[in-house]
């Protein structure tokens, strides 16, 4: 009998799996691509909503930027994951050397090869469209994306490996539409009273408030970060615990 593959090689295979996946699903790349380059342009030509100081397109080009790694690692991740748990192809992987923290980490791989796509599509568009990025924030700005990364596929992976495929696509999509608005597109400190205050503890504000400051000051979001870090750690322990295979 052949031995399981080192861990690593479990990953990688599993990580090219998905990010094939992604890539040759035209469903994913709208909600990946197309949406938050909309999202993009059309913020950055007009004067609604509010995004505070700095310069529009700036503020647009990080927004679109953080909507993206929503987009690609929680609610296309989430329907996804949950679509492959109701048809039994997990609890095929489940019988496989690659256990609980192999999927989320292929899985957390394959999202950030298909959002480092994204970071190249959004941002010539952001360019073409006046976008100019602080040369000091890009360290801290792919630190941000990565951590975002991890924490919302690890965030998808709890909510589809513990509900049905059905309330995972509606809660997704939700989400999706919530946390456009608490944080990612819109900064916490434009949104009305205790709502701000709240964003900026959620993952979405977190994300896009240190994607703003990366972008725009070229300064290190270390609070942001940590908030990020928080979610990812927690996200993590909960799913590689509560996660079914079947289902």
């Amino acid at each position: 009998m052949s031995a399981a593959a080192p861990a690593r090689a479990r990953v990688l295979a599993e990580a090219r799996f998905e990010a094939r996946a992604l890539l040759s699903n035209g469903e994913q790349l709208l909600v990946s691509v197309v949406l938050p380059a909309m999202a993009l342009v059309a913020i950055a030509l007009t004067s609604v909503p509010e995004l505070g100081p700095g310069r529009r397109v700036d503020l647009a080009t990080a927004g679109a930027l953080a909507l993206g790694v929503v987009s690609t690692a929680f609610t296309g991740q989430a329907i996804a994951t949950g679509f492959d748990r109701r048809s039994g192809v997990l609890r095929l992987l489940g019988t496989t050397p690659l256990g609980r923290g192999g999927l989320l980490a292929g899985k957390a791989v394959a999202v950030l090869s298909v959002v480092a796509v994204q970071v190249l599509v959004l941002g010539a568009l952001g360019l073409a469209l006046g976008a100019r990025p602080e040369p000091a924030g890009l360290p801290p700005l792919v630190v941000t994306l990565v951590l975002g990364c991890g924490t919302f596929v690890s965030l998808a992976l709890l909510l589809a490996g513990t509900l049905r495929a059905e309330a995972v696509l509606a809660i997704a999509n939700l989400a999706w539409v919530l946390l456009l608005a608490l944080g990612t597109l819109v900064p916490t400190d434009e949104l009305p009273g205790a709502l701000g205050d709240v964003a900026a503890l959620l993952p979405s504000g977190a994300l896009g408030d240190a994607a703003r400051t990366a972008f725009l000051d070229g300064g290190w979001p270390w609070g942001s970060l940590a908030v990020l870090a928080v979610w990812g750690v927690a996200g993590a322990a909960l799913a590689a615990r509560f996660f079914r295979w079947g289902g």
